[in-house]
Order: C-alpha cells, then sequence, then structure tokens
C-alpha cells in the first residue's frame, strides 16, 4: 500500500517524474537527485514503511525480492567492481524520506 503523501509513493505512482532504471512489481529503482557517487541509484519497496521495524511479511519479502535484483542492477550501471549498500534508519542516520530505500552507490572507488 502507498501513502498518498510521500515523496518516494508519488514518484512510484509517476505523479512526480524520476529517472528510473528498473522496475518491477515489487520494486522501483531511480537515480538519486544529488548523487553522492558516479552512480547512486534508490531501490525502493512498493509498499509504504519508513523503517525496518515497521516491515512486515510483505515488506520482508520486498526486501528480500530487492537485495536478489541488486547485483544485476549494479552490474548493469557500471558497478563491476563493486558497490556500497546503504539504508538510513531515522533522522539520525541521515533518512530524509521515510520510505525505506536501499542507496546504491558505485561506479567509482568509495572512500569510508
Amino acid at each position: 500500500m502507498l501513502d498518498k503523501e510521500c515523496l518516494f509513493c508519488k514518484i512510484i505512482e509517476g505523479k512526480i517524474p524520476s529517472a528510473k532504471v528498473y522496475e518491477d512489481q515489487k520494486m522501483y529503482v531511480f537515480n538519486d537527485i544529488a548523487p553522492k557517487a558516479k552512480v547512486h541509484l534508490l531501490a525502493v519497496p512498493k509498499t509504504h514503511f519508513a523503517l525496518l521495524s515497521e516491515a512486515d511479511g510483505e515488506g520482508f519479502s520486498m526486501l528480500s525480492h530487492i537485495f536478489e535484483k541488486i547485483p544485476q542492477i549494479a552490474a548493469e550501471y557500471g558497478c563491476e567492481k563493486g558497490y556500497r549498500l546503504v539504508i538510513n534508519q531515522g533522522e539520525d542516520a541521515g533518512q530524509t524520506v521515510h520510505h525505506l530505500h536501499v542507496h546504491i552507490l558505485g561506479g567509482q572507488p568509495l572512500d569510508w
């Protein structure tokens, strides 16, 4: 279920434009508008929940699917030598959009 007020839900529904790179029944992947690496994609489940602690069986099923697809998507976008996955959880971690999402960063050597 999507949240009509959520930025990422609006992107998933096509109400806000994005640079989509992949979509299927469980996830939507698009380019981050403020990239922190040469490749900076956001993988978003098509069910709205902000935190891992809010995920139910459907949410965890979508996350499992996302993690199964990420290697293929990352390789298609030039991250053959490696990539970083980041999931910010809450404001103290830097989460600015409260819809759980996975950052896929790569395409270059990354410093810690």
